[in-house]
C-alpha cells in the first residue's frame, strides 16, 4: 500500500494505474455533463464474488455518466471493463490484498477537475473504509457539479465516528456552489445513525432520492444505500433487483435544475 494517505488510484482505458496525490492539476478538455439529462449507478459491488457482476455493469456502461461504487475490488476482470469501455476510474482503496486494493470507485468517461480522497479506520476491526469527492464540468456553465462516493464506518459503539467521516465530505460539499449528488453504501442500520445521516443531510439542503417501490439492501430493517442530491431535478429512480451482489444496484436520471 502507498504510503502517502491520501492519494487515490486512477485507471483509464489500457494506460498504466496512474497515482493522484493532493493537489494534482488535472486538464480537462470537455465536460462531462453535456446533455440536459444524465444517469447514475450506485453500487455496493460485494468485492466482485458473485457471478454476473461484471455483466450488470456492461448493461449499463453506455447508459450512465457515472458508476459509483463502494467495495470494489481490482481484480482483471473489473480493470477489463474499464478498459474494454474506455472508462476513466478513480479509486480510493481502503486496504489492499495480494496486490488487490479494496475501497470506493467513481467511474466516468471524463477525468474529474478536482478529487478529495478519504479514509476512516473502523474503530473495532481496524480496516478503513474510504470516500472519494469529484468535480466535473458542466456544458454552458460556470459551476461544476460535485460527486461524493462514500462507504461509510460499519461497526462502532455510539456515531462519533460515524458523524466524523460524514462530517468530511459535508465540509467540501457545503462550500459548493453547483449541483451535488452525495451516494453510496451509509451503514445507517441503526435509528440513532438514521436520524444522525438525515439530521446532516437537511443541514445542507440535500434531499434523498426515494424509491416507489424500495427493493433496497437492508439490515435491521433500514436501508443501507441512499442518494442524495441538490441543484438537479429527479427525473427518475429505480433499483435493479439482481443476486449478482449482497446489494441492489440503484440507478437514477437526473436533469439539470
Amino acid at each position: 500500500m502507498f504510503k502517502h494517505r491520501d492519494y487515490t488510484l486512477r485507471y483509464q482505458g489500457k494506460s498504466d494505474v496512474e497515482l493522484i496525490l493532493p493537489n494534482h492539476k488535472i486538464m480537462h478538455d470537455k465536460p462531462l455533463i453535456d446533455q440536459q439529462s444524465f444517469s447514475v449507478l450506485v453500487w455496493n459491488i460485494f468485492k466482485q464474488k458473485r457471478a454476473d457482476c461484471i455483466n450488470i455493469l456492461e448493461q449499463y456502461a453506455d447508459q450512465t455518466k457515472l458508476i459509483l461504487l463502494q467495495e470494489a475490488q481490482t481484480t482483471s476482470q473489473l480493470l477489463n471493463f474499464i478498459a474494454r469501455h474506455n472508462k476513466i476510474a478513480d479509486h480510493v482503496p481502503a486496504y489492499s490484498l495480494n496486490d488487490i486494493y479494496a475501497g470506493v470507485m467513481t467511474i466516468t468517461n471524463i477525468k474529474p477537475t478536482q478529487i478529495f480522497s478519504f479514509r476512516e479506520r473502523e474503530p473495532f476491526i481496524r480496516v478503513p473504509k474510504s470516500a472519494l469527492i469529484t468535480l466535473y464540468p458542466i456544458k454552458n456553465s460556470t459551476l461544476q457539479l460535485l460527486v461524493a462516493n462514500i462507504h461509510a464506518i460499519n461497526f462502532s459503539l455510539g456515531v462519533k465516528v460515524y458523524r466524523q467521516q460524514i462530517y468530511m465530505l459535508l465540509n467540501y460539499i457545503k462550500q459548493h456552489h453547483g449541483p451535488v449528488i452525495l451516494a453510496g453504501d451509509f451503514n445507517a442500520w441503526s435509528r440513532q445513525r438514521l436520524s444522525l445521516l438525515y439530521h446532516l443531510i437537511r443541514s445542507i439542503n440535500l434531499k434523498p432520492v426515494n424509491f416507489s417501490i424500495d427493493i433496497r439492501k437492508t439490515f435491521l430493517g433500514r436501508p443501507l444505500d441512499f442518494i442524495f442530491y441538490r441543484g438537479l431535478k429527479l427525473d427518475a429512480a429505480n433499483i435493479v433487483n439482481t443476486a449478482a451482489s449482497d446489494h441492489n444496484p440503484l440507478f437514477v436520471k437526473f436533469k439539470l435544475d
